[in-house]
């Protein structure tokens, strides 16, 4: 089979020719110190791992800025520690937040949202950007036989609750959701509403392989299931449900705990569910064959492998028996593609050629 053959033969519950193995997108700064800076394609070809690629640039952001105008000041421009001042500008108000980062990666250190009238400003002037659909269809073309190629749902992540923990911040939306539930559904709204804007005016028919909705937020290590089942299942089977009647497969992420949310994610109606996170790296699945006898039937899986302490921190031979290891728990019978659980930066190259080759001897 070609890598993408192999990896919508998983995506379908089905057996492929072999245990498909990927990463969760390689990160400039690994491409650039590891790598030597190649494309996150070239890299996948280099190892012989099945690429999973994403894309997300999007067009005609300039549609609704009038109203919402985004300036950016960059305080301090030290690539280990920059700091950049945001303010947005409608005509009913003024937010502002701030973002701070390093080589490796950026955060939120400020809040767009930061008084719940706030959500005002959102509702009646934040704008939906469209995907740009023709550099989608250039993309799936560079891709081809390779693997697959995902996308996102607009905002800062796929799920409304998730993106409300990025405007808002995640103690703060927990505090909300207790004291403030109608608001809290009400912010929910508002964000749905673009979302489901952005998936009839971009998704529809774009090519893609998977969509990927949720995020970090909404796991069991930062909410409980009752808050989940409130305040991200009904938002989540609503844009689910769009995004298979536009045409796509909806891969739901859940970076962190899971094993008390499986039922409600098979429940979300997605087609698969990462990240299968293990303890090591912030998870709680320490037994991915209790994954697969309880939803493995229902939804495919991708993720489980530990990027820090295996992929990272341990030999070759390490990484080859942990592939083999969860190929023999989820893999066997089809319906699972192994990936790294989440982002990594310091992975020395010899341990990712033996992810690679370890995946080409399960079968």
């Amino acid at each position: 089979m070609t890598s993408k053959e192999r990896m919508l033969r998983a995506l379908a519950r089905e057996v492929p020719d072999r245990l498909p193995i990927t990463i969760h997108q390689w990160q400039p700064y690994h491409l650039r110190k590891h790598l030597g800076g190649v494309t996150d394609l070239e890299a996948f070809r280099r190892f012989g791992l099945d690429a999973s690629i994403p894309y997300g640039e999007t067009v005609d952001e300039a549609r609704g800025q009038d109203a919402w105008r985004h300036e950016a000041v960059v305080v301090r421009a030290d690539p280990d520690d920059h700091l950049t001042h945001h303010t947005v500008r409608t005509p009913g108000g003024t937010l502002t937040y701030k973002t701070g980062g390093n080589r490796m990666t950026t955060w939120i250190t400020e809040h767009l949202v930061k008084r719940p009238e706030d959500i005002d400003l959102v509702d009646k002037y934040m704008p939906v950007p469209r995907l740009n659909t023709r550099g989608a269809a250039a993309a799936y073309d560079r891709v081809g036989d390779d693997g697959i190629l995902r996308g996102f749902v607009w905002g800062d992540q796929g799920g409304c609750w998730q993106h409300a923990c990025c405007l808002y911040g995640t103690q703060e939306m927990i505090f909300a959701a207790i004291d403030d539930p109608a608001w809290t559904h009400r912010f929910m709204d508002v964000l749905l509403t673009r979302k489901l804007r952005f998936i009839e005016e971009s998704l529809d028919g774009a090519r893609f392989d998977l969509i990927e909705t949720g995020g970090g937020a909404g796991s069991s290590t930062v909410i409980s299931p009752k808050l989940h089942t409130e305040f991200c299942l009904p938002y989540d089977r609503a844009m689910h449900d769009a995004l298979h009647a536009a045409g796509q497969k909806v891969v739901y992420h859940t970076c962190g705990g899971m094993m008390p949310l499986l039922d409600l994610i098979v429940a979300n109606g997605c087609d698969a569910s990462e990240t299968l996170s293990p303890p090591g790296v912030g998870g709680d699945v320490r037994d991915l064959g209790e994954v697969k006898r309880r939803i493995g039937h229902r939804v495919a899986l991708i993720g489980g492998l530990n990027q820090f302490q295996v992929l990272e921190q341990g030999t070759p031979d390490a990484v080859r028996a942990e592939v083999r290891r969860l190929f023999e728990a989820a893999g066997r019978r089809g319906g699972y593609i192994c990936s790294t659980s989440d982002h990594f930066f310091e992975v020395p190259a010899e341990n990712l050629q033996a992810m690679a080759d370890a995946a080409r001897e399960c079968s």
